[in-house]
């Protein structure tokens, strides 16, 4: 069975850095593309990166360009976002999926998504 697991959120200082993880079990990540989406109260699901399968490509929001990292460890199976910079409209619960068959381009749209994980929360305040 897939299954997503992500990791790593908090509470963090303006300016702050963290690195989430999205661990997969079931199958394996390298063959899928990966997606990293938020959701903040009251708003709707954003996708901020994702990385393709095999040659890692990466796409990032415009929003989060410069400051989020997306990575892959294939031997742990696990995908990270490192996140720079933390501002307070970062504030949200951060969630990884995965897709096996999609058009790269189209890779920070959730609802092409069919597994995702259970989120973790990163809180960004002083």
């Amino acid at each position: 069975q897939l299954q997503l697991v992500e990791s790593g959120g908090g509470l963090v200082q303006p300016g702050g850095s963290l690195r989430l993880s999205c661990a997969a079990s079931g199958f394996t990540l390298d063959r899928y593309v990966i997606g990293w989406f938020r959701q903040a109260p009251g708003k709707e699901r954003e996708g901020v990166s994702c990385i393709s399968s095999g040659d890692g490509r990466t796409d990032y929001a415009d929003s989060v360009k410069g400051r989020f990292t997306i990575s892959r460890d294939n031997a742990k199976n696990t995908v990270y976002l490192q996140i720079t910079s933390l501002k307070p409209e970062d504030t949200a619960v951060y969630y990884c999926a995965a897709e096996e068959l999609m058009v790269f381009g189209t890779c920070l749209r959730d609802f092409l998504y069919d597994s995702w994980g259970q989120g973790t929360q990163v809180t960004v305040s002083s």
